[in-house]
């Protein structure tokens, strides 16, 4: 059983201009992995016949399987089926399925088909049609020394119907591929390099069919486990027995896995403790409120936010002492408290959090530079409070501050069990 290869050819200027955005070669390649088809190249080439013909040597001295979108249209400026014939020294002419195809297409949405659209029915004779059940560009599949071609319209949902209901089925036959197994561990409050250092020899234990790949993201870190064998039940069964020895190491630093997110981990925590938060915000404007309410049922546990930016309103609407605000200033250990505990008592909350900072790219100070940013929790025991010291770039800064502010909601909820973060 060998791995089979795979590259994506997506053709168009459109893409290369940076007029669209390519989602048809990230979706292609997720499917392809379901079933066992390692994507070892993504390739985007102009509409050039030199370049499309250039794109497909390439791919063809590489690759067992080669998938291509786009440039089947019926204007001039379409060339894939002419470059492919021309690949595959043939020649285009009707073919009779593809025509009858395209004119239940037309009947189906009551037009008359144009000889421009009939021209859609002339393929390479080298290839066997594909259905498109949703659109009038016919697909084309193509064998020659053992590589797989298959040419699709670059339209997404046109493409996404074909390859599910055709050609991944297609596929999954005529390839006998190995099970693969993905396990995404993501960490945070840990850089890329302190992380590597941690788990270095555990790395270095893990199996050769079993690869680990590092994703670094903004104030976090994911850890790609990839298993590659006969049986994906074993695989699952030996990827989670390293996990179990990976958060030995660095468990206080793993928040979730695959599709977890950070607001949804933070989520289910509150809502198994039954308990409710409300939030503070200054230099946040509304992010930390905005990331927990992104969450389908946030309404279990999040009770309302204060968005006070202007001193006075810290004062008026979350009852913080000018006193307070005059000796220490809005950016403060001393006022961050006090904007926690009025979100939590004017809103009737388990919890109060609160964020005041200088986001930037002005205000700073020598004292309170840029990127100068104060954090607080409270609940009816405890207050704690985080500095951070960020950077230059405004947006940057409230992502990284409204990580932070979930960051330390979920330690705290795990303490509170006696449980390790």
């Amino acid at each position: 059983m060998q791995l089979i290869r795979a590259e994506i050819l997506t053709i168009g200027d459109e893409i290369l201009y940076g007029q669209i955005v390519d989602t048809n070669s990230q979706w292609i390649s997720k499917e392809l992995d379901k079933i066992g088809i390692k994507t070892i190249r993504k390739t985007t080439v102009s509409d050039s016949e030199s370049d499309i013909l250039g794109a497909l040597s390439e791919a063809t001295s590489r690759a067992d399987l080669v998938l291509i979108t786009g440039g089947l249209g019926p204007t001039n400026d379409d060339l894939t089926k002419p470059c492919l014939a021309k690949f595959f020294k043939c020649g285009l002419e009707l073919n009779e399925q593809a025509l009858k195809e395209v004119k239940q297409i037309f009947i189906k949405i009551g037009r008359v088909l144009t000889e421009t659209n009939r021209q859609q029915a002339y393929l390479p004779t080298k290839c066997r049609v594909v259905t498109n059940r949703v659109g009038t560009a016919p697909g084309m599949w193509f064998k020659n020394q053992g590589v797989a071609y298959i040419s699709m319209p670059g339209v997404p949902h046109e493409m996404k119907t074909m390859m599910t209901e055709q050609i991944l089925p297609r596929l999954s036959k005529i390839f006998q591929t190995p099970a693969i197994y993905h396990k995404m561990v993501k960490t945070i409050g840990i850089g890329e390099s302190w992380l590597a250092d941690e788990i270095g020899s555990w790395e270095k234990s893990l199996p050769p069919h079993i690869k680990l790949a590092y994703l670094p993201g903004l104030g976090e870190v994911k850890l790609r486990l990839t298993a590659v064998g006969k049986d994906q039940i074993e695989l699952k069964k030996e990827i989670d027995s390293q996990i179990n020895k990976l958060k030995s190491l660095v468990g206080k630093y793993i928040y979730g896995y695959n599709q977890d997110t950070l607001p949804s981990v933070v989520g289910d925590l509150l809502r198994g403790r039954k308990l409710t938060i409300a939030s503070a915000e200054s230099c946040s404007g509304g992010a930390v409120a905005q990331a927990i309410t992104g969450i389908s049922g946030s309404s279990d546990y999040f009770l309302g936010s204060i968005v006070a930016y202007q001193n006075n309103l810290k004062v008026s609407l979350l009852g913080v002492n000018p006193a307070t605000l005059s000796s220490h200033g809005a950016v403060s250990e001393q006022t961050i408290f006090e904007m926690a505990e009025g979100a939590r008592s004017i809103l009737n909350a388990d919890i109060g959090v609160a964020t005041s900072g200088i986001a930037g790219p002005g205000g700073g100070s020598p004292d309170k530079p840029v990127g100068t940013v104060w954090i607080a929790y409270v609940d009816k025991e405890n207050k704690i409070s985080r500095k951070l010291s960020l950077y230059k770039d405004r947006a940057i800064n409230i992502q990284l501050t409204t990580q932070a502010v979930l960051s330390l909601v979920r330690q705290r909820l795990l303490e509170m069990n006696g449980e390790k973060s």
